[in-house]
């Protein structure tokens, strides 16, 4: 079976049908279980220690930020973690104040080392066949969200954890030379939207290259294949990531649901089937407040403060 590279220490519309949510029975709670949104750090020990879910507050207000957080194991995705970024996604999902989400990594040097394989080990084949499945439609709700979402890539992105990144529609990595570590590649392959996420991002030939050879991609290589949007010097992810969330953050959040619903959806339509998609997201925003305000502010040469009405 071809192996799924993994992204390395050099390297960031919500959909008119959900994808079928599949449950791992004995481990993972279930889609419509809820818990209250906090306004700060939530910690939440009873879903997963792993995944810190962080609203930021004030200027940065909207901005929403998934921290992985399991040392130990280089991020691994164990049934714990994944429970966690399951609820944490379900949760931006409810708030409709979010407007951006980031997703980074709080241990030095990794993103998501991919799946806990030691916990993967001692799972029989159905076990693994229903853990797989929950990954799976957990990177499908992240790439269905309405809103933007960024990977901090700063450090190893290893198998799942790829698959992950290429689930958000925004990708930016730290840059390492090779005396600080070089690229780490481990060949995997996941089943989690890897081998259908990866050619439509960087064309059928490219992906089956890297799929098939299990090449290392350094962050240099990453942003001319088109991997990655930015590539900056290491430890200049999460900033980066930061100044391109608060932009996003400052433009009309209709406006930016829609045009996310047209680029997803009309990707793969005809053009005209395409153009009357885009038709339909811009209706979507003719009869709101926040165009009005846009227009207001433009007239006053004063910046818009859009409120999502």
């Amino acid at each position: 079976m071809a192996a799924l590279t993994a992204l390395t220490k050099s390297l960031g519309y919500h959909c008119a049908k959900r994808s079928k949510i599949s449950t791992f029975s004995q481990n993972f709670p279930s889609h419509n279980s809820r818990f209250q949104t906090l306004r700060t750090l939530i910690l939440e020990p009873s879903l997963s220690e792993s995944v810190k879910l962080n609203r930021l507050s004030d200027y940065d207000s909207g901005i929403v930020e998934v921290n992985l957080d399991r040392p130990e194991v280089k991020n691994a995705i164990g049934k714990d973690m994944l429970s966690g970024l399951r609820h944490a996604f379900e949760a931006v999902d409810r708030d409709s104040s979010a407007r951006v989400v980031m997703i980074s990594s709080s241990v030095p040097k990794v993103f998501c080392a991919g799946a806990d394989l030691k916990e993967r080990k001692k799972m029989t084949a159905a076990e693994v066949h229903s853990f797989v499945n929950y990954l799976r439609s957990t990177f499908s709700l992240i790439e269905e969200l309405q809103i933007p979402t960024i990977a901090v890539i700063e450090g190893a992105a290893l198998g799942g954890g790829l698959e992950m990144a290429l689930s958000c529609d925004l990708r930016i990595c730290g840059f390492r030379l090779k005396s600080e570590g070089g690229s780490l590649l481990a060949p995997i392959f996941n089943s989690a939207g890897g081998t259908q996420r990866l050619p439509r991002l960087v064309g059928k030939s490219i992906a089956k290259d890297i799929i098939f050879t299990g090449r290392r991609i350094g962050g240099r290589d990453a942003m001319s294949l088109g991997l990655v949007n930015y590539c900056v010097p290491a430890g200049e992810a999460h900033p980066k990531a930061l100044e391109i969330a608060r932009e996003i953050n400052q433009k009309g959040p209709i406006a930016i649901r829609m045009a996310k619903r047209a680029i997803n959806e009309g990707i793969d339509r005809e053009m005209v089937s395409a153009l009357d998609l885009e038709e339909e997201c811009y209706e979507q925003t003719l009869n709101t407040k926040d165009r009005l305000e846009g227009l207001a502010a433009f007239a006053e040469k004063r910046k818009p403060i859009y409120t999502g009405e």
